[in-house]
């Protein structure tokens, strides 16, 4: 193979023979792939969608099609829009905290509604972006990043069990030995590949783990292909299949996270450009990455996906082989879109039983917090910020552990407050612009 630390390499616009590009773009999409899918899985869950039913795979196929396309808007580009740079997109879990308490209590209308509007926004955000990031400091971002990892773990929890709703979770095979067999298998299974292998098997850990638990789990009698038989061949795409229903609340919950999203957006493209070209990433990139993002969620959610966001493994990707080539990415982006018109594809997904996604989102959730504390390790633990860590996480997890607190907020002023993300970034955005630095 080619010699990955060669100049030609490390060119955003080198094309690589496709020997080479296209076992590297599809080691990009195996390192994504569970964490790209599982957000919609979960979101319509919370939205009463049947597991495995057919409004379920439709979003998981979009997941997949608009992961491909946003992926498309930052490599190809157009205009000002995209980095043209090795980002791989792909569905947010920043948002599924907010989106599926939406979800649960207006209906994917709203939640798809306000993904459209956020995504805007999002979009606009581009021009400016440069002028916000003093509000993001590692010590927020960090913040927000581990509140969104420790509020995802319970639904890790609860999936693994064997249930995702409380009438679940009260069945008697809940949190039985066959589910945790199930679960537990990914875990081991991820763990031993992540360490004791390389390259594309190894980036591609999870997933394995998954495959081989699911295989486990049809042994078991878990699995029914019934519905996989019945799934269409070609994806039907549907505009706004759940309705235009605008709510201001829901709005303002999905922007904030939008904010938050653009900003880890432009750390990624900041990564990308250090790990793969050894330099910083210009303001035209990182502004092309952020209208990238904020379009790839608007067009998305036209359609039932939901919002998008740079992928930051894969950007470990690229500094681990050293091609920063975005043809390679846009090949990626290419099976991913191939996969989103196949609803066969999407229909076995949704047959994955809840225990195999419970365990391959035990490691993901925990990655999430443990990249949270990653990022906070570059924040001075002086007095002043370790209050401001105390408040946010302290405000952020204790109303969603104890919702009833804001029992009388109106609607989804409830949700956007129980949500443990938004609180926590507010709480931590506030503090960190109002108290005085010279604090010890």
């Amino acid at each position: 193979m080619t010699d990955m630390t060669t100049d030609a390499m490390r060119d955003p616009n080198n094309t690589p023979p496709l020997a080479t590009a296209i076992p590297l773009g599809l080691q990009h999409v195996l390192a994504m792939f569970a964490s790209n899918v599982t957000p919609s899985i979960i979101v319509a869950g919370a939205a009463g969608l049947a597991f495995g039913g057919a409004e379920q795979v439709y979003l998981i196929q979009m997941a997949m099609l608009f992961a491909g396309i946003a992926t498309l808007f930052q490599t190809v580009g157009v205009g000002p829009i995209g980095a043209r740079l090795p980002i791989m997109q792909g569905t947010s879990f920043a948002f599924v905290g907010v989106l599926a308490g939406i979800a649960a209590t207006q209906g994917l209308g709203v939640a798809l509604t306000a993904c459209l509007i956020g995504g805007i926004i999002h979009f606009a955000l581009g021009s400016v972006i440069q002028h916000l990031r003093f509000l993001f400091p590692p010590l927020v971002t960090g913040l927000v990043i581990l509140a969104i990892g420790l509020y995802l773990i319970p639904v890790a929890i609860k999936y693994a069990a064997g249930g995702a709703a409380p009438f679940q979770m009260e069945a008697e095979s809940f949190g039985s030995l066959k589910h945790w067999s199930v679960a537990l298998t990914v875990v081991v299974v991820a763990l031993g590949l992540k360490f004791w292998t390389k390259g594309t098997i190894s980036n591609a850990a999870i997933l394995i783990g998954m495959i081989v638990s699911y295989i486990l789990a049809y042994m078991l009698g878990m699995v029914s292909f019934d519905k996989v038989a019945g799934a269409d061949w070609i994806t039907s795409i549907h505009v706004m299949p759940y309705g235009f229903e605008f709510n201001l609340g829901a709005v303002v919950a999905v922007t904030l996270i939008s904010v938050v999203s653009a900003i880890e957006t432009v750390g990624d493209a900041s990564a990308t450009t250090k790990a793969g070209a050894g330099r910083d990433a210009t303001d035209e990139e990182i502004a092309g990455a952020t209208y990238a993002d904020g379009l790839g969620t608007a067009v998305a959610s036209v359609f039932g996906g939901l919002p998008n966001t740079s992928f930051s493994q894969n950007v470990g990707i690229v500094g681990m082989t050293g091609v920063m080539s975005r043809h390679v990415v846009t090949i990626g982006a290419i099976f991913l879109i191939i996969c989103g018109l196949l609803p066969k594809i999407g229909a076995v997904i949704a047959s994955m039983p809840l225990p195999v996604l419970g365990g391959g989102v035990i490691v993901m959730f925990g990655m999430v917090a443990s990249a949270g504390l990653n990022v906070l390790t570059e924040v001075n633990m002086n007095r002043r910020n370790m209050i401001i860590i105390a408040i946010s996480l302290a405000a952020g997890l204790g109303l969603n552990l104890v919702p009833t607190a804001v029992q009388y907020l109106p609607g989804v002023l409830k949700v956007l407050a129980t949500s443990a993300v938004a609180p926590t970034a507010l709480m931590a955005v506030v503090l960190n612009l109002v108290l005085p630095d010279e604090i010890d």
